[in-house]
């Protein structure tokens, strides 16, 4: 799903869902969206209850006080267990930290955590190094995959972050999709060596 609509104005969106459930339950508040997943990431996405509240969880992620971490499936083994990718996007810096968790016959999984906040930036980078995430469609073709996948093996994992109003760290966490973990079951771990 789109967290919010695109230009197009679709209206099955996240925010729109979430905030239908609410006007149907008497809920006076409604729920604003505190940043974006892309349409095909599964995971952890904050929602604000007023906008007020959006704006303070948004200048949080601004001044880089969020932290997330996601979990990718990439095509074929990194040459490096752990690394930062540094390429520019669209003329703007973008950071992205990594550290392989397992080898898998044709693909790594990878855990990911974006140091900025680019569009699509940890599959662009992940596509710039040569490493594609699995079931990636539009920054690579499909049909070049060893590994094929049905979604997008891109998982945003954890989020951690100081509670705005009150002023306490918060983590949360959110297990893989049925998908992915169908994906790791049909393909076996390949032991890493010890660093």
């Amino acid at each position: 799903l789109l967290v919010i609509p695109t230009p197009r104005n679709e209206r099955r969106t996240l925010t729109n869902i979430l905030n239908e459930d609410l006007i149907k339950r008497a809920v006076l508040y409604r729920l604003h969206p505190c940043h974006r997943l892309d349409r095909e990431t599964s995971g952890l996405i904050i929602y604000a209850k007023g906008k007020s509240i959006q704006k303070k969880m948004m200048q949080e992620f601004k001044q880089k006080r969020v932290k997330k971490k996601y979990i990718a499936f990439v095509q074929g083994p990194l040459s490096k267990k752990q690394g930062e990718i540094k390429n520019s996007i669209e003329g703007l810096s973008a950071i992205t930290k990594y550290k392989v968790i397992e080898k898998r016959k044709d693909f790594s999984v990878v855990e990911v955590q974006p140091l900025t906040g680019r569009t699509n930036q940890i599959r662009i980078h992940f596509k710039q190094i040569g490493h594609p995430i699995l079931g990636e469609t539009k920054f690579a073709f499909r049909r070049d995959f060893k590994i094929k996948a049905k979604r997008l093996c891109l998982h945003a994992k954890n989020l951690e972050f100081i509670h705005p109003i009150r002023k306490k760290m918060v983590f949360f966490s959110c297990e893989l999709p049925s998908g992915m973990k169908e994906l790791l079951e049909r393909n076996q771990p390949i032991r890493l060596s010890p660093t």
